[in-house]
């Protein structure tokens, strides 16, 4: 998420009340996770297993709970819960903002598109030109949505990430202050639901298809023309390269990548980075024709234990 124009270090260090380690006037343009991050961000880190990613990150600032030295051309802010003071900021410089009409008056909604009774557009979304969008679809605020995309009934589109920190009181929500992006010439299947990016954007690009009953996860990435089939679940900040097909009922892992062209067939679990260009099968999904062998061998042992 981008703040609405850049903001000082200690601008940011007295909303938090942190300590601050570098100039005063450091340039802070928005808020990111670690694996969304550009130069500008600002992200937190708050367990030493990850300190040494988050430091060398392209993040310019990082939000930590210990002293550490300061990597040349970044800032620290440190503060006892980086995670709360993140929070924080993502309220906000987004807030919730209650709905004041089905189709919000800050809605931009391009020629030609048709917007079916009952289907409610949030705050501050943008859809292009040629859409149609069915009846009882919900668009949550600030979606963007290119030209000729079709979203049928039903389906959710910018839901809250699925994303909670546990503390000894119970789970802490990590607020959502993120975006999804549908490219043009989309078509969205009933009853699928995307979920926004924490802080950053769920995109599904230029051409993608996907059926009915699908749930795509915070961060993920869908790439050109991938064809997803009903039922599929794809977890949180997942990149799916272009002209990836996924049958029916795959599930996918979280931080994962598919790779181009790659083909996954019904039922399939992946719990790894698949190679493109290739067909996978099976819980691990794996090459097909190495999970029928292994199903041949099993069904033989099990014969020869039965005595048949």
């Amino acid at each position: 998420m981008k703040f609405p124009a850049p903001l000082k270090l200690a601008e940011i260090a007295s909303m938090l009340h942190a300590e601050m380690v570098g100039h005063p006037d450091f340039p802070v343009t928005g808020i990111n996770e670690i694996h969304m991050v550009e130069p500008g961000d600002l992200t937190f880190v708050d367990h030493p297993k990850y300190y040494a990613k988050a430091l060398n990150s392209k993040a310019t600032t990082i939000l930590i709970n210990k002293e550490v030295d300061c990597p040349e051309g970044k800032a620290l802010l440190i503060c006892e819960k980086p995670f709360d003071a993140y929070v924080s900021l993502a309220l906000k410089f987004r807030s919730f903002e209650p709905a004041v009409a089905m189709i919000s008056p800050t809605a931009e909604i391009g020629e030609g598109t048709v917007i079916q009774p009952g289907a409610f557009v949030g705050n501050h979304v943008k859809i292009g030109k040629n859409c149609l969008i069915h009846a009882n679809v919900s668009i949550y605020d600030h979606t963007l949505i290119g030209d000729h995309v079709i979203i049928h009934s039903g389906a959710v589109i910018g839901a809250d990430a699925f994303y909670f920190q546990r503390r000894q009181e119970g789970w802490k929500k990590l607020e959502s202050c993120g975006r999804v992006v549908v490219e043009s010439h989309v078509e969205i299947g009933a009853a699928t639901t995307i979920d926004k990016g924490v802080s950053g954007d769920t995109t599904i690009s230029w051409g993608a298809k996907l059926d009915n009953h699908i749930q795509i996860g915070h961060d993920t990435f869908i790439g050109r023309n991938c064809l997803i089939g009903a039922h599929c679940a794809i977890a949180g900040v997942t990149r799916i390269e272009d002209d990836v097909i996924l049958w029916a009922r795959v599930s996918v892992n979280k931080d994962l990548v598919i790779g181009k062209k790659a083909v996954v067939l019904a039922l399939s679990g992946v719990d790894k980075s698949l190679e493109g260009g290739k067909t996978y099968w099976g819980i691990p999904a794996d090459d097909p024709r190495k999970k029928w062998r292994e199903l041949a061998v099993l069904r033989q042992m099990a014969s020869k234990g039965t005595g048949e």
